[in-house]
């Protein structure tokens, strides 16, 4: 790959990585109700989730997809159902949780998981297939932005975990908490309206 196509793949991968988006909302809400450490499975299941995503569709889902558009429409509502009732569930919480009470983060099979119905996740990796990669070597050219993604994606989406602890503090008045739960519930919805167009 060339030296140019590969700095603008790694810019590619930071940038759709760090900019708000479902995965990021529930990271940053997990921070503050759960803290980074309780967070860590959380997000090495998104970027571990995300890759074997981005893989498959450079190994050809990507075109079963294109080529049964109906398969698309379901995968996409699915996703977004799933994050209503996520949402639902980040904006009826009240406390932050200390490891002790029945709340739990998402979990590492959770995050991987979640990334197959994720609208935005799905984007990125057919964007990135269909533009980084090279018919001449194709297969080390999906390698390539593998590889790339399992790099920039973790640290990237980390940020928002750390954000959300460093607020934790603050929000353990219960009525911040209250209302910072309720805006990322509606941010995380609103997340959703770019992809359901």
């Amino acid at each position: 790959m060339p030296y140019d196509t590969l700095l603008a793949l790694i810019l590619f991968a930071f940038t759709t990585s760090i900019t708000p988006g479902p995965n990021n909302m529930m990271l940053f809400a997990s921070g503050v109700n759960f803290g980074f450490m309780r967070t860590i499975p959380h997000m090495i299941g998104i970027g571990t989730g995300f890759l074997s995503l981005l893989i498959a569709v450079g190994l050809g889902l990507g075109a079963l997809l294109h080529s049964v558009p109906l398969l698309y429409t379901v995968l996409k509502f699915t996703g977004c159902a799933y994050l209503i009732y996520i949402a639902w569930k980040i904006g009826s919480s009240r406390s932050l949780s200390d490891g002790k009470t029945g709340a739990m983060p998402m979990t590492f099979l959770q995050a991987a998981a979640f990334q197959w119905v994720n609208p935005k996740a799905w984007v990125m990796a057919v964007s990135a297939m269909a533009t980084y990669t090279s018919e001449g070597n194709y297969l080390m050219s999906v390698a390539i932005v593998g590889v790339t993604f399992a790099v920039v994606n973790v640290p990237s989406v980390s940020t928002w975990a750390g954000f959300g602890s460093a607020l934790r503090q603050w929000l353990s008045d219960p009525v911040r908490l209250k209302w910072f739960n309720i805006t990322m519930a509606v941010l995380l919805v609103v997340s959703l309206w770019p992809m359901l167009r």
